[in-house]
């Protein structure tokens, strides 16, 4: 497993919206698109603009960076889903005032191969460092 990146501390991942879910799922499944690109991924077709002021948004969220291409603009995820996903997790329990219980709390509700999953790699992490 790779690392997820540490964003600067004044990040604060923030919820996605249904929309903006719905962008950077193509995102994440397509990689870098322009916004006609992405409204054509989209189940619906929303009007061009909205989906502008979309990737503006997630833009100042941090979760999209724009990049010239010749006259147009393609929009890149800046981390991947489980990197996202990940980076919620790590701001929920920031935001914990007991992270240890936070995270028993969550151990405890996951599914028994998660568990497993999660044994797993410590046990994995855990020899890597004797070495």
């Amino acid at each position: 497993m790779t690392g997820t990146p540490r964003p600067d501390e004044s990040f604060t991942p923030a919820p996605l919206g249904a929309l903006e879910q719905q962008v950077m799922d193509v995102l994440w499944d397509q990689g870098a698109m322009t916004i006609r690109q992405v409204i054509n991924q989209l189940p619906s077709e929303p009007a061009y603009t909205t989906i502008a002021t979309v990737l503006r948004n997630l833009e100042r969220k941090h979760l999209v960076t724009p990049e010239r291409d010749g006259h147009s603009v393609r929009y890149r995820a800046r981390h991947t889903r489980e990197q996202h996903a990940a980076l919620l997790m790590e701001h929920a329990l920031a935001a914990s005032r007991d992270r240890a219980a936070s995270m028993l709390h969550f151990i405890d509700a996951i599914s028994p191969s998660d568990v497993e999953l999660l044994r797993s790699y410590l046990d994995g992490r855990t020899a890597g460092d004797d070495r």
